[in-house]
């Protein structure tokens, strides 16, 4: 299949999902929320868990946790990281944590990666949680009035193609 045709795909499934504006913004900002942190085998669970929580999207949910990839895990998981251990005071880590980003460098597994995290200790754990928290949180609530104004933008839009076809078939 050519790209451009799974892009139109994409994009139609995207503009056909169901739910209210605030439905569908809501699962992006809870998945968004769950792609940044450092629990990646685990994400989309837990922004489905989320949106099953809050009454909202699951599909969106579910998309929202793609802000993280392959692409951007090194950065991901640096940041958080970076964050939580500067919020919580914690150092002497280095070693570790250049350590932890070759792995990461050098596309270790998810589950190798998670594995060396929990072996450094509660201290690590916590600045990862904790960084990924306060950047879901800065990212998600944003995210959200994005989100919003354009699934609004979608059901506008929807409303008025809608509205259109009832008066050309009343004009036939």
């Amino acid at each position: 299949m050519k790209l451009s045709r799974q892009l139109r795909y994409f994009y139609l499934k995207f503009v056909r999902l169901k739910g209210s504006p605030h439905e569908l913004a809501l699962g992006m900002a809870l998945g968004i929320f769950a792609g940044l942190l450092p629990i990646l085998p685990f994400q989309i669970a837990l922004a489905v868990t989320l949106a099953l929580l809050f009454k909202s999207s699951k599909i969106t949910a579910a998309i929202g946790t793609w802000i993280s990839n392959p692409l951007n895990w090194y950065f991901l998981y640096f940041y958080t990281y970076k964050v939580g251990a500067f919020l919580l005071g914690v150092s002497g880590k280095e070693a570790f944590f250049s350590k932890l980003m070759r792995s990461i460098r050098q596309a270790e597994g998810p589950m190798a990666i998670a594995a060396q995290i929990f072996q450094a200790g509660t201290t690590v754990v916590a600045s990862f949680i904790t960084g990924g928290i306060v950047l879901g949180v800065a990212f998600a609530v944003p995210g959200y009035f994005v989100f919003f104004y354009i699934f609004r933008s979608i059901a506008t839009w929807r409303e008025i193609r809608r509205k259109s076809r009832q008066e050309e078939r009343r004009d036939h």
